[in-house]
This record gives C-alpha cells, structure tokens and sequence, in this order.
C-alpha cells in the first residue's frame, strides 16, 4: 500500500535523476553541462529560461566528456551539451527549435549549433551583426540534416 510519505519518497527520488522531464513548476527541465567561466552559455541559459524552460545548469571541468555521453559528433561540437526529452542539445540553439523538437519528436539524437556563430542565443552583441547559420538535426551515426536556417541580420 503506497502511504503518503512513501510517495514522497519516490517522487523525491525521481526528482534528482537525470533526465526528468518537467519541474515541480510544470516547465520542460533543460540539463546543461557548461564551463563555469563560460559568460556566452550563461546567456544561452538566461535565453531558455526568458522562454519558458526550467534549466539545471551544472559546471563541469570538460565539456567534451558530455558530448561523447550523448553522442554528439564531435564536428558538430560547440561549448556546451543539454539534455532535455531524452534529447541531446549541443551549442547555441533557439529556445524554439528546442520547443519544435519537444512537439515533433522526431527519431533523432539531437540538435546542434555547430561552433558559436555570431547572433545566436547567448552569442548576440549590442551593434554588431548577426551570422547566418543552420540548426542541425543531428542522428547517433552523426548524419546530420538541416532542421532550420537562420538567416544572417
């Protein structure tokens, strides 16, 4: 028989596991495994959260080790790795792309923004303009297909 404090227990237990999906706030949870001295992907989770996610950023000392876990090709690499619907993320994607993919669900591993291009989110600057550059759907074997292009500002 499940008592009230057994419950408790289990929720509690699921609430630190990686890769639940919505916070006690009934926002989608982004994990985030960035460099703590990383201001651009600060930004990036500032940029996430303005639009409606909730994000566990976590500070690590190699962001590579989280692209191999997650199976991001490393030519699609860039300065962060998230994790959200049993998804990868890799680098400076749209918050709405990110939301597109939750809704779709398409047979993938992920999204990425290869590099850091100039005017994604976490990579904008006051007066300078904004790169073209694509979001890449992105599969385990590392075929890669656009799944948006931005265009340049």
């Amino acid at each position: 028989m499940m008592t009230r404090r057994n419950l408790f227990k289990l929720l509690t237990v699921f609430a630190f596991l990686p890769g639940v999906a919505i916070a006690q706030s009934g926002k989608q949870v982004i994990e985030v495994y960035k460099s703590e001295t990383c201001g651009c992907c600060t930004e990036w989770v500032k940029h996430l959260e303005a639009n409606g996610f909730a994000v566990k950023a976590r500070n690590v000392p190699n962001t590579a080790a989280y692209r191999e876990r997650y199976q991001v090709p490393p030519s699609l690499g860039s300065c962060h790795t998230a994790t959200v619907g049993g998804y990868a993320l890799e680098g400076h994607v749209p918050a709405a792309d990110i939301q597109r993919l939750l809704k779709e669900k398409p047979k993938a591993a992920g999204l990425t923004v290869p590099g850091m291009p100039m005017g994604s989110p976490g990579m904008e600057v006051p007066g300078q303009k904004a790169d073209a550059y694509d979001v890449l759907l992105f599969q385990k074997d590392g075929s890669h297909t656009v799944y948006r292009h931005v265009a340049a500002e």
